[in-house]
């Protein structure tokens, strides 16, 4: 892949990071305790314009910020690894904000007023990578940008920071065929279809379906609202009585399938397959009612782009990866390895 040189001349003038296009790097995401997942095919490449930021003096302070795209509890433990980077750092100060709502509009506020309060470095996870390109654009014109969690690939972000998607999803539906080893219909669920994650998801457990007996029925959207997507999975299970599993691909959908489930007595009956680590979901994995749930590492993406956009604010243009993505690997947690991801996360949460 041919990678436009950044420029720099002096410490305290702009860097322009060129748009560069590749097939994305293959990540095989194994863990310990799992598989490894397939990996992903999907491209990645940034916008035509060039993003420009300023560096600092080696020891000046710089400000930064992170923006998740939702208020989920997930976010604990990205927070946790915001908060170590900051520790470790006495160059850098940063604020942490989550959108009450889980919309790009507010994002969009939360990106203007940290642009007019002199914020150098942004990390965010956007709602609407496709709706949002101008916005990102427009910040990357002005400090240093890189997305987390979701990317904006054809944006002008200056690297992304967290899983690949697509490989996690193939991972997800590895699981499916596992609890549903003589096939069955299925029905998926997450907040904003749009977003990058999700539709990466998708098509990665579309993916490891392909030849087998499992038939999807649809994707269903609750635009982040927790009561919408229980009432979805409610919804689903009176409509379609011969579901076999209820898949969820954002990390509150877990606990919702999982409530809705249980209402409709139907624990063992209907698989659940779900995203990430929420109380509710753990509780569901430990008690066999959840088949299975792919964690990321929700940590390491605070942690990583904290620490990433610190060295590249003060000069380290090389501590960008030349395809402009830092993988961090996910994992499927079970019945059968669940006791030592707890513990896991238990010393994350306390910031250990």
């Amino acid at each position: 892949m041919k990678q436009i040189p950044a420029l720099l001349s002096v410490v305290g003038v702009a860097f322009a990071v060129g748009g560069c296009s590749g097939p994305q790097e293959s990540a095989q995401n194994t863990s310990p305790e799992g598989a490894p997942s397939s990996t992903s095919g999907s491209p990645s490449s940034t916008g035509s314009s060039p993003a420009s930021f300023k560096t600092v003096k080696p020891g000046e302070k710089v400000k930064v910020a992170f923006i998740t795209n939702n208020p989920s509890d997930y976010w604990t433990l990205a927070r946790k690894g915001c908060d170590k980077a900051d520790a470790e750092m006495d160059d850098l100060s940063y604020e942490f904000h989550m959108p009450a709502g889980g919309t790009a509009p507010e994002q969009t506020q939360i990106v203007d007023d940290l642009l007019s309060k002199g914020v150098q470095g942004i990390a965010i996870s956007p709602v609407d990578p496709a709706g949002q390109t101008s916005l990102l654009n427009g910040a990357a014109a002005k400090v240093l940008v890189i997305t987390q969690d979701s990317d904006a690939a054809k944006s002008n972000r200056a690297c992304y920071v967290g899983t690949d998607n697509r490989a996690a999803g193939v991972q997800a539906g590895e699981e499916i065929k596992k609890a549903l080893p003589n096939g069955g219909k299925i029905m998926v669920f997450v907040g904003n279809k749009d977003a990058q994650n999700a539709n990466d998801r998708y098509m990665g457990i579309k993916d490891a379906l392909k030849g087998s007996k499992v038939e999807i029925i649809d994707l269903r959207t609750d635009g982040t609202d927790h009561g919408k997507a229980k009432d979805n999975a409610a919804d689903t299970l009176t409509k379609y009585p011969d579901v076999a599993a209820l898949v969820g691909l954002w990390s509150y959908n877990g606990p919702a399938i999982l409530d809705a489930v249980k209402d409709a007595g139907k624990i063992g009956k209907v698989k659940i397959v779900c995203f990430d680590e929420e109380k509710a979901t753990v509780a569901g994995v430990k008690s066999g009612a959840i088949s299975a749930t792919i964690v990321q590492q929700p940590y390491k993406f605070g942690y990583e782009s904290l620490k990433l956009m610190n060295k590249v604010l003060h000069g380290d243009l090389k501590a960008i990866p030349a395809n402009k993505q830092m993988i961090v690997p996910t994992r499927a947690i079970t019945k059968a390895n669940i006791a030592g991801f707890e513990v896991e996360m238990t010393k994350l949460r306390a910031g250990k």
